[in-house]
């Protein structure tokens, strides 16, 4: 079984893989001062309550965007598991994909591995929207090459820079609105609708300008934690795969292990 760690700047998700098959999956605050003893107590119960042998985990594979996290996790791996730690995108596990851009050494690693896992399950040329800390889109044409794409603030930093700027604004939590009204009657009802719809019109219009750039049909695939929020929008995606990040370091553990 494969320990997939796919660390991010808000979150970090362990999942188990089990010839492809995601069978458990967990999420932790992501904070780079939490050592591998911490982890590994953490982790321990959560695999003991689910009924899983830590024994069976006979790999260990690590996506992150956070430099500062990645030699603790390396350690959990080594100490708690006996196996040194894969990291993607270094040897030996490389990408296998072409980053056709500027700066292909600035590309994050889960936006690469998210190119890997959307090309391997899809044809054609792909559109992929990941709902994390920052909500990214990312364009991947039809040989399975990473042609660039947009970064924009993600949907909880908008509404924790909104609160925080402004004095007389409440927290609330971010979720669909019942009604698809957009002229909000309480304040609290203004701000979802501004950050909810707001994020409907910016996919809308920017995955529109992408389709045109592109000039191809293109699939568009959401990702991430938040992107079951938008489930009831049929029209902006056609597939939403929350755990496309996982699938990939799965990917690409099967693809070292068969020497390709």
């Amino acid at each position: 079984m494969l320990l997939a760690i796919d660390a991010g700047n808000t979150n970090i998700v362990f999942a188990l893989v089990d010839h492809g098959a995601i069978v458990a999956r967990w999420r932790i605050a992501t904070d780079a001062r939490r050592t591998a003893d911490e982890y590994a107590v953490w982790l321990h119960q959560l695999l003991q309550l689910e009924g899983h042998d830590r024994s069976a985990i006979e790999a260990v594979i690590i996506a992150t965007v956070v430099p500062r996290a990645l030699h603790n996790l390396e350690v959990l791996a080594s100490k708690y598991f006996g196996v040194e730690a894969l990291v993607a995108g270094r040897p030996p596990v490389e990408w296998g994909i072409t980053l056709d851009v500027d700066e292909p050494q600035n590309v994050g690693a889960d936006r690469a591995v998210n190119v890997i896992a959307a090309h391997a399950r899809h044809s054609g040329d792909l559109i992929l929207i990941d709902f994390g800390t920052a909500t990214t889109f990312d364009v991947v044409d039809y040989s399975g090459a990473y042609k660039g794409g947009i970064i924009a603030p993600g949907i909880n930093l908008s509404l924790d820079a909104l609160v925080a700027a402004a004095a007389k604004l409440p927290r609330i939590a971010i979720e669909a609105p019942d009604k698809p009204t957009v002229i909000g009657r309480t304040t609290q009802d203004q701000m979802l609708i501004g950050i909810y719809f707001g994020y409907v019109a910016m996919i809308e219009g920017l995955v529109t300008r992408m389709k045109a750039e592109i000039g191809r049909p293109a699939t568009v695939i959401a990702t991430g934690g938040l992107a079951p929020l938008f489930e009831r929008h049929k029209k902006l995606f056609d597939s939403i795969e929350p755990d496309l990040t996982i699938q990939g370091l799965g990917i690409m553990y099967d693809r070292l292990k068969a020497g390709l």
